[in-house]
């Protein structure tokens, strides 16, 4: 039962996370339409742009992940008389829920940077 509520709780907190994520994401996308519309405008490609918005969220997920892992390694001790067939420090378990991190930001990043391509150059240098 334990296992169970863990891995539900889990899982709402990776979704909260994401929808956090991609709110943050949603609004820079918004405040920087002038500066996406400019770029498309002076030839950026939406590969470019997609990439521009991707790097910066997977940089806010690469400082949570670093912050995140050193907190757990740093309070082993206190949940390792709560994990069974695990060891507290074990390597691929880390791996596996960094990666699984990894791919939820991207999937977050992904939505508002795809919507800054359907950005239109002239409607955004008119923006504001």
């Amino acid at each position: 039962l334990l296992a169970s509520l863990s891995t539900v709780f889990g899982c709402i907190a990776t979704l909260l996370a994401a929808l956090g994520l991609y709110g943050v994401m949603a609004f820079m996308v918004a405040r920087r339409t002038r500066e996406i519309g400019i770029r498309m405008a002076l030839g950026a490609g939406q590969d470019s742009v997609v990439w521009m918005v991707l790097r910066e969220t997977l940089t806010l997920a690469g400082i949570g992940m670093a912050i995140g892992l050193a907190g757990a390694s740093a309070l082993t001790r206190l949940v390792q008389a709560q994990l069974f067939g695990i060891q507290p420090t074990d390597l691929l378990t880390m791996v596996a829920a960094s990666l699984g991190i990894a791919a939820v930001t991207v999937l977050a990043g992904y939505i508002p940077a795809r919507r800054a391509t359907a950005i239109d150059p002239m409607q955004a240098l008119r923006w504001e």
